[in-house]
């Protein structure tokens, strides 16, 4: 929006031409995000409050957690509205690759919010029954992972649908360019040629699986956030990349022209996640509920698809993976057992807690693992 503007001013002022740097407009969509998240928090936390939008704690559960009993949630409504407001301000509004994460980011909000909103509000401990929940996560997913297929291997949306005609005249048999290729990470030239539907199937597993990821590790104050604005830093740099056709060639990566324009969603993702930590650090004023964690993973999971670091976001978030993996664990061997554990309590966070870790301890030092995950997962920029 703003980007509009500048260029037009450009023409008689030639100052404004700087806004033209991606780099720049990042920075700048960071620092918005930060500011409106930071002003609007104290008044979106008193909505929240008036509303009587408290989060109920399970009795099970640490006892420590019982005096969060009643503390406002549904505060990731805050980071969606620093994130819309700063990536359209400051984005190119042409961008295809930009609009589907936000329209991906927004959609799985939709379903936290309504998810909580039955929750909180209707005092229905249920909310979204689990087969409601999946079933509009797989339709956004699956939506997203369909046009991203066809997306990716072309240069415009128009390019994207005469592709996808010629999918379905070919008999669902067409191949797609080497861009949507899974890449291995730390290999050259290591990449496996998907097809259309393999690339659907390991898109949607990304989008839908990293959401759900994220909401599981939303446990502790300040535990979930933390680890997306990295993760999510660390994926603006790899959009960065891919989207230049002289650092992609440089370092071995697909250039995918239009994704470096992703940087602007990251920066304001970061900005708007740090806003959001200041309100929800030990001992937090708001929760994010699953209308912040479901939307945020299923942002993380679409721009690894788009930058193709499907298995660096892997390694990278490397917490939330360890939380859904223990969740599983505990399920799977609780019913072969017979009502046996292997964990204390799951997710992960809980069972360090029930043994002696304070939750401060536990939530500073999944985020030095996120940040040593992380910066592993951007050696892959350069060790191949």
């Amino acid at each position: 929006m703003l980007l509009e503007l500048f260029q037009w001013l450009a023409q008689d002022y030639r100052a404004f031409s700087v806004f033209n740097y991606l780099t720049l407009r990042a920075v700048l969509a960071t620092m918005t995000a930060l500011i409106i998240g930071l002003i609007a928090g104290p008044a979106v936390i008193r909505k929240l409050t008036s509303w009587k939008i408290g989060q109920a704690i399970r009795s099970d559960g640490p006892q420590t957690h019982l005096v969060k009993s009643g503390t406002p949630t549904m505060g990731g409504a805050l980071i969606l509205i620093a994130i819309g407001i700063s990536t359209l301000l400051w984005m190119d509004l042409s961008n295809r690759f930009v609009w589907i994460v936000l329209i991906v980011t927004l959609g799985f909000g939709w379903i936290g919010w309504v998810d909580d909103y039955r929750k909180v509000v209707f005092r229905n401990p249920k909310g979204l029954s689990a087969k409601e929940k999946f079933f509009w996560q797989s339709l956004i997913g699956l939506v997203a992972s369909v046009y991203l297929a066809f997306s990716i291997s072309a240069s415009s949306n128009e390019q994207a649908l005469e592709l996808f005609m010629a999918w379905i005249k070919s008999g669902f048999t067409i191949e797609l360019t080497n861009r949507a290729d899974l890449i291995v990470p730390f290999f050259k030239s290591v990449a496996y040629p998907l097809g259309v539907w393999g690339f659907i199937t390991l898109t949607f597993l990304v989008i839908v699986g990293t959401s759900n990821a994220v909401n599981l590790t939303d446990g502790l104050d300040g535990l979930a956030i933390m680890p997306v604005v990295m993760v999510g830093s660390a994926l603006g740099i790899f959009a960065y990349v891919v989207g230049s056709s002289v650092f992609s060639k440089y370092l071995l990566f697909p250039h995918i022209p239009g994704a470096g324009e992703l940087l602007i969603f990251c920066g304001a993702l970061g900005g708007a996640g740090l806003a959001f930590l200041w309100f929800n650090a030990y001992p937090a004023q708001v929760f994010m509920g699953d209308v912040g964690a479901l939307a945020l993973g299923g942002a993380l999971g679409t721009l690894a698809v788009i930058t193709r670091q499907e298995i660096v976001l892997f390694i990278m978030g490397g917490v939330f993976v360890a939380e859904t993996l223990s969740v599983m664990i505990q399920v799977l061997y609780f019913k072969w057992s017979g009502g046996k554990r292997v964990f204390r309590m799951a997710p992960l966070h809980h069972h360090y807690e029930l043994g002696g870790w304070k939750e401060t301890q536990v939530v500073v030092r999944f985020w030095i693992i996120t940040m040593m995950l992380v910066l592993f997962g951007l050696s892959t920029l350069k060790l191949r």
